[in-house]
């Protein structure tokens, strides 16, 4: 019997020490469900309103509990979730918090997969899950709103898109993260860490671009197989209308200028993929770029569509971008961000299951990526609340979840 019957909410550390919140959902036959949400930086003007942990919790336990509590079934996904959107009562989940939302959707999810007795990322599976594996982005350089002083470009990611396979994939990651350390070292450069674990130098973003091109290199011919790299502009956080652009230290591009610098580094570097290279309200201007590169690079909307189903339909009919980022707390529960990946793959959209830069130790992202058969996950390359996804990926690919 799937039937709720206990919510509880708790404050929780995140990575970055600040507050989140945690649920458990329990059943009526035993089942358990565990989740925590996690908490963007770089965040769309668009998302769904995240409420001060305590605020959340306060409201979740006001409005949501009673309304699932004896009154849904965590093996019902959807019936979970509009529970949640009625309780919240806005558009954006700013009555209960999206951070409530999203960790009580978590949670009932996994109560539901315990239920079964299946793993969650069969739980969710549904009719997407297909033969292959997600190929993980590790971040290993960032800057923007992610470390002060440091690169302009907010993330520079290793893709090892030749790997036979997620655990090959990740431990490549793990050794550009390295190289990248080496590289540096060796350049008299000394390099802390950002929020996500990737390393942070006091470097341009052109010798971040060496250092990185240089590393994925050395690391491919280690291993046999290809590792490609690319990035997070993060062009959102650039862009000021009153500057006329995006700033890029002590100059400025326009938007044209942005376009082509931008598709220049596709050439050169021969980037896999480029996530959010505009501003989040610039349709035209992605939809230039995706004519320009899109045929080789994944051009990813992260503000631009927020895990939205309308944002990412207007996106469509322009053209604007090739694939979507797809963050659940960015939304508020599971079933949204499902209806973004099913709009996304009926449009031939790709789409890249993510982390935040505020991130916990839960791993249902690692199980909605293989369930939703994801060409690609953000994870982060090392740091216990990323390698913590990390390591889900690599026990589900040895069935050992």
């Amino acid at each position: 019997m799937t039937l709720v019957t206990d919510v509880r909410l708790r404050r929780v550390l995140d990575s970055r020490g600040n507050p989140t919140v945690e649920a458990d959902v329990l059943t009526g036959s035993g089942g358990f469900g565990r989740a925590a949400a996690p908490s963007g930086a770089s965040t769309g003007e668009y998302e769904a309103v995240e409420r001060p942990a305590s605020e959340a919790i306060a409201a979740a336990r006001e409005d949501a509990v009673p309304r699932l509590v004896g009154e849904v079934h965590a093996g019902n996904q959807r019936e979970v979730d509009r529970a949640l959107h009625a309780a919240d009562g806005t558009d954006d989940f700013s009555g209960i918090g999206a951070n409530s939302a999203v960790a009580i959707s978590m949670a009932a999810a996994k109560a539901g997969a315990d239920v079964l007795g299946a793993p969650l990322y069969q739980h969710l599976g549904g009719t997407f899950r297909g033969e292959n594996f997600p190929i993980p982005l590790g971040n290993v350089v960032g800057g923007g709103e992610h470390a002060a002083d440091a690169t302009d470009i907010q993330e520079f990611l290793s893709a090892p898109v030749g790997a036979p396979s997620v655990t090959e994939a990740v431990f490549a990651n793990a050794a550009v993260h390295r190289k990248v350390h080496d590289i540096l070292a060796d350049r008299g450069v000394p390099a802390g860490k950002g929020d996500e674990g990737a390393w942070a130098p006091a470097i341009d973003d052109a010798e971040a671009f060496e250092v990185v091109d240089e590393a994925t290199k050395a690391v491919a011919d280690e291993v046999g197989f290809e590792v490609r790299f690319g990035l997070d502009v993060a062009a959102a956080e650039m862009y000021d209308a009153e500057e006329g652009g995006y700033v890029y230290g002590d100059r400025v591009r326009s938007t044209e200028e942005q376009i082509e610098y931008v598709a220049d580094l596709v050439d050169e570097y021969d980037l896999k993929y480029v996530e959010d290279p505009l501003d989040e309200d610039d349709y035209e201007g992605f939809a230039a770029l995706t004519e320009r590169v899109g045929d080789r690079t994944l051009v990813c909307g992260d503000d631009l569509f927020v895990t939205n189903v309308d944002r990412l339909g207007t996106g469509i009919q322009q053209g604007a971008g090739n694939s979507i980022l797809v963050k659940p707390n960015q939304i508020g529960t599971l079933s949204d961000a499902f209806d973004a990946i099913e709009l996304a793959v009926e449009n031939r959209y790709g789409h890249v299951v993510s982390h935040r830069s505020g991130e916990t130790e839960d791993a249902t992202i690692a199980h909605l990526a293989v369930a939703t058969d994801a060409p690609f996950v953000k994870t982060g390359a090392v740091g216990g609340e990323r390698t913590a996804k990390l390591n889900e990926l690599i026990r589900i690919e040895n069935n050992a979840v």
